[in-house]
């Protein structure tokens, strides 16, 4: 079944301008769009052209297939096909998960812009994300509660959607300053939806959080059970995916996926890229990883005596290329979909801290120093998730190994011990 829309409409192919006559034009579930357009510029060495044409555009994976027409004696005839990059903005594109899906975005298909304010990590990461793809990219340093410079962005690029990662992410921090956490999360968010708007962006994969189930302790977890985050943090996340909710109920050709992910570790295959924590690390494995390079003198395990096989903690934890290229496939979906949905990201089942400790024994042949410390308070006996709607809607599964993040996350580990540097 066919839509009218109204959404104003411009694509640029090199030198080639394809402009819109009538500002309604025609598109289906395929995200097959036609109108009566014009085109514009160079073709064939330095001729310039202008013709009138009837313009259809088949959005996929990546790219988006054109193909012109001229009606010549009352016959459409094709004129030409052509194909042109999806450009996708990248929010916090420096930081660990989004460097990682930048360089799954690129090898796609995708072109991208990379936005970050680099108070939490480096440039070098977006230099070394140019090296592993061979692909350049638009990198602009911009605090997001910086409304105007924000726009700017919009206003100089040309986006089809948004992949949005900034935001601040300690648990305990955000106990600690909430104040600092709601301003900067969602304060950043609706400066980005606010711009998407402007501009006429109306696709965004949200990186949303495991963090929104709370401490529930009825495993696995599903998307719809009941939220309820604990700490400002979460928080954060579960209000901007309600914002994004609202937004979509507003707006009919919205389109939101909200990808709450469980426990990310691992770097690429590379060891070019990684997880560079600033100060002490937060999580485990990096933790586990600082340990086994003399970084760190003894891992504190929180809690021994846990309702579980060997009384630790059990968690869902995740590659990082498993993850970003949960990105990829949310982003095709979201592409060809309105509304907003929930996908979880986990693999479906649990380690446990002591399981963690000796895999990253075993993939670095060091041996992990630790003592049993007392529980955070919070903490959930097991955590992991059901990520059967992922695996059915956006067709992604999980395929590494816990062996595998410990093995990628140790050679990334001995290559820059001091992560990105100064």
């Amino acid at each position: 079944m066919e839509t009218q829309s109204s959404i104003p409409f411009l694509l640029r192919i090199s030198s080639i301008h394809v402009g819109i006559l009538r500002s309604d034009f025609l598109y289906d579930h395929s995200m097959r769009i036609t109108f009566m357009g014009y085109i514009n510029g160079r073709m064939r060495g330095n001729v310039r052209i202008i013709f009138l044409c009837v313009v259809s555009v088949n959005f996929g994976v990546g790219r988006a297939a054109m193909v012109m027409f001229r009606r010549e004696f009352g016959i459409v005839v094709m004129m030409d096909i052509l194909e042109v990059a999806c450009l996708i903005l990248v929010t916090g594109a420096a930081g660990y998960i989004g460097s990682h899906t930048c360089v799954s975005l690129l090898e796609a298909g995708f072109d991208i812009v990379a936005i970050d304010n680099f108070a939490n990590s480096k440039p070098e990461a977006l230099s070394r994300v140019q090296e592993i793809t061979g692909k350049t990219f638009s990198i602009h340093s911009v605090d997001m509660l910086d409304a105007k410079a924000l726009d700017a962005v919009f206003a100089e690029e040309n986006m089809e959607a948004v992949i949005h990662f900034a935001g601040l992410k300690a648990v305990g921090e955000s106990v600690a300053q909430p104040l600092r956490y709601y301003e900067n999360n969602l304060v950043s968010t609706i400066n980005l939806c606010k711009s998407m708007k402007k501009h006429h962006v109306n696709k965004i994969v949200f990186s949303s959080s495991a963090t929104v189930y709370g401490a529930q302790e009825q495993v696995p977890l599903r998307e719809d059970m009941p939220i309820a985050p604990v700490n400002p943090y979460g928080q954060t996340k579960a209000m901007i995916e309600q914002i994004l909710r609202d937004i979509a109920v507003a707006d009919d050709q919205f389109g939101a996926a909200l990808l709450r992910y469980f426990n990310p570790v691992g770097a690429h295959g590379s060891g070019r890229i990684g997880e560079d924590p600033q100060g002490i690390p937060n999580n485990l494995v990096p933790y586990v990883a600082q340990v086994a390079v003399g970084k760190r003198a003894e891992l504190t395990v929180h809690g021994g005596d846990y309702d579980t096989p060997d009384g630790t903690g059990i968690r869902d934890y995740i590659h990082v290329m498993d993850l970003a290229e949960g990105h990829v496939k949310a982003l095709s979906w979201v592409l060809n979909h309105t509304g907003a949905e929930a996908f979880n990201l986990g693999t479906g089942k649990g380690s446990s801290v002591l399981e963690v400790v000796h895999a990253f024994e075993q993939a670095s042949g060091v041996r992990i120093p630790y003592h049993i410390g007392p529980r955070r308070p919070g903490d959930a006996a097991r955590s992991f998730a059901d990520p059967s709607k992922a695996q059915q809607v956006l067709g992604w599964r999980a395929t590494k190994t816990l062996d595998d993040m410990c093995a990628d996350t140790w050679k990334w580990q001995k290559q820059n011990p001091n992560g990105y540097g100064e």
